[in-house]
């Protein structure tokens, strides 16, 4: 609606439709680099520890979110950890790197991993919501054949 004077008029609403191919190439860094080869290479999780308060953050990073330090000792911590925080997904959804729809349902949890500080994302085996409690333990599931990715490497946590 635009006023014209004292006059309104309305032009209705324009849209465009296309499609508009946005490629990009994502640069990891140093930190979460070394965070995805030790997955890859060793089937090992690794974090990073404030020199100050001395938590331990997963995946790495390069500052203390409290203390806002440079962190550079890189310590593993444990494949197993606590549901913090979980949803299960019914909604599709497409990988966008295989172009693959997502077997649904699919749980998505916040887990605390043990000698960590910070939740790291990742997926539950479990799909029954019944069956899934905030401080319940799991254990990460590696992939056989690992290629660098967090979402593939570590396959999924299960109960334990």
């Amino acid at each position: 609606m635009v006023l014209q004077g004292n006059k309104k008029k309305d032009f209705g609403i324009l849209s465009i439709s296309c499609v508009v191919d946005v490629p990009y190439h994502y640069n990891a860094g140093f930190f979460v680099s070394r965070y995805l080869r030790e997955l890859k290479e060793n089937k090992r999780i690794l974090g990073v520890k404030c020199p100050k308060c001395h938590k331990v953050y997963v995946p790495p990073r390069v500052v203390c979110s409290d203390c806002f330090l440079k962190m550079e000792e890189f310590v593993p911590v444990s494949d197993q950890g606590a549901v913090t925080g979980f949803t299960v997904v019914t909604v599709p959804y497409t990988n966008p790197n295989t172009g693959e729809p997502k077997k649904l349902p699919y749980t998505c949890a916040y887990i605390k991993l043990d000698g960590s500080d910070s939740n790291l994302m990742h997926c539950l085996e479990e799909t029954d919501s019944k069956k899934i409690k905030t401080g319940m333990r799991v254990q990460a599931v590696f992939n056989d054949i690992r290629t660098g990715d967090h979402f593939t490497d570590i396959k999924y946590f299960k109960i334990i």
